[in-house]
């Protein structure tokens, strides 16, 4: 007995092209199934992630800060 699991009868299999050409060709249909973002909406999430990297740039100073305190009390012993 096959421990193989068995394909659903409606999911189409992919075709399997061989070398570098194939793979390109590939790729360019891919390609041409993804919903690129407008300039607009670009240079909003470029800002957004920008701005949550530097708000987590200073929370990670502001706690590099306070464990360099707490660590100079515990080592000079209050």
């Amino acid at each position: 007995m096959s421990n193989k699991p068995k394909a659903a009868s409606n999911v189409p299999v992919p075709t399997m092209r061989r070398g570098v050409k194939g793979f390109y060709r590939d790729v360019v249909r891919e390609m041409k199934h993804v919903t690129w973002p407008t300039p607009q909406e670009t240079s909003r999430l470029t800002g957004v992630v920008l701005a949550v990297c530097i708000l987590i740039i200073i929370m990670l100073q502001v706690l590099t800060y306070f464990f360099h305190i707490i660590l100079q009390l515990i080592i000079r012993g209050g």
